[in-house]
């Protein structure tokens, strides 16, 4: 923290990191009666396939700048090029504020059907990263009609209260298991104190950045680049959106009509060996009845798109570039 704080103060370049996303073009528009916030970046492509980028939480659409100019490059060999649209979360960063109940992951993605419906995409693919992959997986329920297809990075499937489940799992899958659950164990306090508490915490981080610093930094470990760290830390410090950003999890537990169904759209998911979530297929089959690409790496973690950009795009555009081939409708 230390170290984190003397380079934030002392060396750190905000404008420049600004400039970077400003070099994106980027939209606000009025859905649901809250203000989304999304870049959207076309692909020289021609009839590119659209795909829409969920960040996860304490990250913000700073998480995907890495991976835009790859996934929207026209590569034959590689497949198509893609148009990107990359929202904030509502009540994350740009998005928002919040002003009332319900924000789940629900009716987030409903919130982003309506915003590819607006946007003239009339069929179109979802990727995510941690929460993000919820309203990922949660947007191919609410949009069956219009998604092609979801890739994710977790599915976040843990074991039922029947642990029989259990009984079928490889050694190495049990030793997978055993690492996410003991991250919640032993690391988990954040996601009780957002899911019982929200704007007690936010008083406490929006009043002091080094707090903010050290709340996010739970979820970023030494792999990831120290201005990657702070550039996010600094969209929820200079928005105060600490508070709002953790009111998702609030919401969550009080989820009316959760889906109790296994998804059905197609998924492909990705597995790095150095997320500390980690997926295990056999569950993960569970709760996704479709699951067409299961693919595993030995390098990366809970940030693929800031860490491994080149295999995390490699793997979206294999997983992607089949439902991109089928005819699509004019490009908007």
């Amino acid at each position: 923290m230390r170290a984190l704080v003397d380079h934030w103060r002392g060396s750190y370049d905000w404008r420049r990191h600004e400039a970077a996303l400003n070099a994106f073009p980027q939209f606000l528009i009025r859905i649901d009666g809250i203000d989304v916030h999304f870049i959207h970046v076309r692909s020289p492509a021609p009839r590119a396939f659209p795909l829409i980028l969920t960040h996860g939480w304490p990250m913000s659409v700073v998480e995907y700048l890495d991976v835009i100019d790859l996934l929207t490059a026209n590569e034959p060999d590689e497949g198509t090029g893609f148009d990107l649209v990359i929202p904030s979360i509502p009540g994350f960063g740009f998005s928002g504020p919040i002003r009332e109940p319900g924000w789940d992951r629900q009716r987030i993605a409903r919130a982003w059907a309506a915003l590819m419906h607006r946007l003239g995409y009339r069929r179109y693919g979802a990727h995510g990263n941690d929460v993000g992959g919820m309203i990922a997986l949660e947007l191919g329920r609410a949009d069956p009609d219009h998604v092609a297809a979801v890739h994710v990075t977790q599915t976040f499937s843990l074991p039922s209260a029947d642990r029989s489940e259990l009984a079928g799992l490889s050694e190495a899958d049990r030793a997978r298991l055993d690492r996410s659950e003991r991250y919640l164990r032993e690391s988990g306090a954040y996601l009780a104190l957002q899911g019982t508490r929200p704007q007690t915490l936010a008083h406490a981080l929006s009043d002091s950045p080094a707090g903010q610093l050290a709340w996010g930094l739970q979820l970023f470990d030494e792999s990831v680049g120290d201005d990657y760290l702070l550039t996010n830390t600094m969209i929820y410090w200079l928005t105060s959106t600490a508070g709002s950003s953790a009111l998702t999890g609030y919401f969550e537990p009080r989820q009316a009509n959760r889906p109790a169904e296994p998804t059905t759209v197609p998924l492909g998911v990705s597995v790095f060996d150095g997320d500390m979530f980690q997926s295990v297929r056999p569950l993960a089959e569970r709760d996704h009845a479709n699951i067409v690409a299961w693919n595993r790496h030995r390098t990366g973690g809970h940030h693929p798109a800031h860490q491994v950009p080149r295999i995390l795009v490699q793997d979206m555009r294999r997983f992607f570039t089949g439902f991109a081939s089928t005819p699509q409708s004019p490009r908007p």
